[in-house]
């Protein structure tokens, strides 16, 4: 009868580290791949979405989490590429893609003009939650300045940083990636920030 006491306060004791452990696991912050980059809130500003011509902010995309990208529309190479995985990335979150906002800024005021902007979203597949931001010099340098994005303006080509910051849902950078983590990363992080 003792031994039997004895099995059953052990079964319940360790029923209960299990509870403690899945509440802990549960409420612990999602790891996320890339570089970490401290939930401080990220640098607000507002401007032009060259697909829809209305302003856009990012404090206004609270609520959602955010991927926010610097792009310009001639690029021969990672541009396009950081455009395919924002596509593929909504096509594998399904359900889940209407709470990722997909943000790009431009890199080269001169040549993104509206008509460049909506044939690359459209030759890249990307309408729903999909923002390509123009402006002039005046407008972008400060935006490019906040994020750290370096840019070259040459005759055809315009050399950049290819960082893309993910948000979470109440505005803090949480990580950086870069074109090679895209394929990867991209997705999964983004399903961990949809679930803290």
């Amino acid at each position: 009868m003792l031994d039997a006491q004895i099995v059953v306060s052990m079964r319940s004791a360790v029923r209960c580290v299990w509870v403690a452990a899945l509440f802990v696991a549960a409420c612990s912050p999602p790891t996320l791949a890339g570089t970490d980059l401290g939930s401080t809130d990220a640098p607000d500003f507002t401007l032009t979405d060259g697909v829809s011509g209305r302003a856009v902010t990012l404090s206004a995309q609270r609520g959602q989490v955010v991927a926010l990208t610097f792009l310009y529309t001639s690029c021969p190479d990672v541009c396009p590429l950081t455009a395919t995985r924002f596509r593929a990335a909504q096509t594998e979150l399904q359900g889940d893609a209407s709470r990722v906002t997909f943000i790009a800024v431009s890199v080269d005021p001169d040549r993104d003009t509206p008509k460049a902007v909506q044939d690359f979203s459209t030759v890249h597949g990307l309408a729903a939650n999909w923002y390509y931001l123009v402006g002039g010099r005046a407008q972008l340098s400060p935006v490019w300045a906040a994020y750290g994005i370096g840019v070259q303006a040459g005759s055809n080509t315009v050399t950049h940083n290819d960082a893309v910051y993910l948000i979470d849902r109440s505005g803090r950078e949480r990580v950086l990636l870069h074109s090679e983590d895209l394929a990867s990363d991209l997705t999964n992080n983004l399903r961990a920030l949809l679930k803290s």
